[in-house]
């Protein structure tokens, strides 16, 4: 399966870390907070240390994303995931100089909100995709959902090797916000970001030495689910995170790197977070995670786009092609990983 093209699209809306500080001490709620509670948000959003500087988000006031009721929060990512999916793939198809009707299957994952049919439909209805064209949503898988559908598309293509694919991760992240003592609800709060990222396969090379996903490899460990999960509050997404994640994902990692059969020139990793990082760092200290931590600084943890993300910006610092290896991780417990290289040949 040949990379085509890769775009990524955030909504307008940018805050640094001391913003959304500001924004959530004005909330109704920020008085009736545990003492430890308010010192885990001050913490981790005024020291510095997080490795985030800005997070982007689909409301203009930061404020009002903290005040959102159950049925607001599933309007806004009914509303914002179609239309922030579909920003970034029609920028990956302008990159590519196609049209929408070129795109025979469409994959789409989230795991922020629910919608029946999936957002694949919305988007499709937005860009103009053809009646014909296979929409496939997956669901439930967490951060690491984009290789498995990267994945999907692969299989896709095999089987039908003169059709173009498309791939969309998207999260509305602020559509699972809000505020209790519970602490994967605050560090979530402080963490991620919206965002999605696109990507235009195909099943055949377009041109000499573009680049093939191929090597698709899984790991999953049911007995830690508990550990890093959606949980159904109230009708509320929260997020249950448990301490031990980064040295999960670094584990789950080391496993997938082991089965490696070559090593490659660099790792992009899901930005789950500055601990989880520095965990992989420590497990594999031949590599700098340079561009996973780019992504995190610019636009925090985003879920599932986060990995698409770090490959746009190590496409575009080094456009000469090298193997990559990537590798994403979340609830489950479960990683995944795929190489890329460089096709030598049409």
């Amino acid at each position: 399966m040949f990379l085509t093209s890769l775009a990524t699209a955030n909504p307008p809306h940018n805050f640094t870390q001391a913003e959304t500080w500001l924004a959530l001490q004005s909330h109704p709620s920020f008085g009736a907070l545990k003492p430890r509670s308010v010192s885990l948000l001050e913490k981790i959003l005024t020291n510095g240390n997080s490795g985030i500087g800005h997070r982007q988000f689909t409301a203009a006031d930061l404020a009002h994303v903290f005040q959102q009721d159950t049925q607001t929060l599933n309007k806004s990512f009914e509303t914002h995931a179609p239309a922030l999916a579909a920003a970034a793939l029609t920028k990956a198809l302008q990159k590519a100089g196609l049209t929408a009707d070129k795109i025979d299957a469409f994959f789409l994952c989230t795991c922020t909100g629910y919608l029946c049919p999936g957002p694949s439909s919305h988007v499709a209805e937005k860009i103009g995709l053809r009646p014909d064209a296979y929409l496939c949503d997956l669901a439930g898988l967490g951060c690491g959902a984009a290789i498995p559908a990267l994945r999907a598309a692969h299989g896709y293509l095999a089987a039908n090797p003169t059709h173009t694919a498309a791939v969309v991760a998207v999260e509305i992240s602020s559509a699972a916000f809000y505020i209790d003592d519970d602490p994967g609800v605050l560090i979530s709060l402080c963490l991620f970001g919206d965002g999605a990222a696109a990507a235009i396969l195909t099943g055949k090379p377009t041109y000499e030495g573009c680049r093939s996903f191929h090597s698709f490899d899984t790991h999953h460990v049911p007995a830690d689910r508990e550990k890093i999960r959606f949980v159904n509050s109230a009708g509320k997404l929260k997020n249950q995170l448990h301490r031990s994640v980064p040295a999960l994902a670094a584990h789950a990692v080391s496993i997938l790197y082991a089965r490696l059969p070559e090593k490659p020139a660099q790792i992009l990793a899901h930005s789950g977070g500055r601990d989880v990082i520095e965990a992989i760092e420590s497990a594999l200290p031949s590599f700098h995670l340079t561009e996973t931590r780019e992504v995190l600084r610019r636009h925090g943890n985003m879920s599932s786009p986060s990995l698409l993300f770090a490959l746009e910006e190590r496409l575009r610092t080094h456009p000469d092609p090298e193997p990559l290896w990537l590798t994403a991780f979340g609830a489950g417990f479960a990683a995944h990983s795929c190489s890329l290289s460089k096709n030598l040949k049409l």
